[in-house]
């Protein structure tokens, strides 16, 4: 998500199975070095099992794609061109983000805090897909049958 107003932007990903939301702050813009360096960033930090694949739409910004894989071991797919269906989960949070940041917004006063209160505000909204639970909850469910699990001899 990017502004016409400044040169910054905002990267989303859904996690598919529970919709949680990170927010990627892109102050410098959405350039294809900056949105690699975010990603690996934020999604190197988290497990392997949890991050195994990503996709994305087919912009420019991802051209970086193969630095992300041979950084994270995250494998990167491209949805089909004019085919948001590939991608509903992040297309339905880009249109709740929008809520918050409507298009045109001009996305460099937002800081990587308040950024954060917009995703955890999105995080705890109930959804019906999910009984009314909260993406943190489903989120917070999927972690610890995951580490079950693991620690299951």
């Amino acid at each position: 998500m990017g502004s016409k107003a400044s040169n910054s932007a905002v990267g989303t990903i859904v996690e598919r199975m529970t919709g949680y939301l990170t927010l990627l702050p892109l102050p410098d813009g959405h350039g294809a070095d900056a949105v690699a360096d975010a990603v690996i960033d934020r999604l190197g930090a988290l497990p392997a099992w949890f991050t195994k694949t990503l996709t994305w739409d087919r912009g420019k910004e991802l051209a970086r794609h193969q630095r992300i894989t041979e950084t994270t071991g995250i494998s990167v797919y491209f949805a089909d061109p004019y085919a948001p269906w590939q991608r509903g989960s992040n297309e339905n949070i880009n249109g709740l983000l929008r809520e918050y940041l409507p298009k045109g917004t001009d996305l460099s006063i937002w800081t990587p805090a308040q950024l954060q209160h917009i995703a955890d505000e999105l995080n705890d909204r109930p959804r019906k897909r999910f009984g009314y639970h909260t993406p943190r909850e489903q989120l917070a469910r999927l972690l610890a049958d995951n580490q079950r699990v693991a620690t299951t001899p």
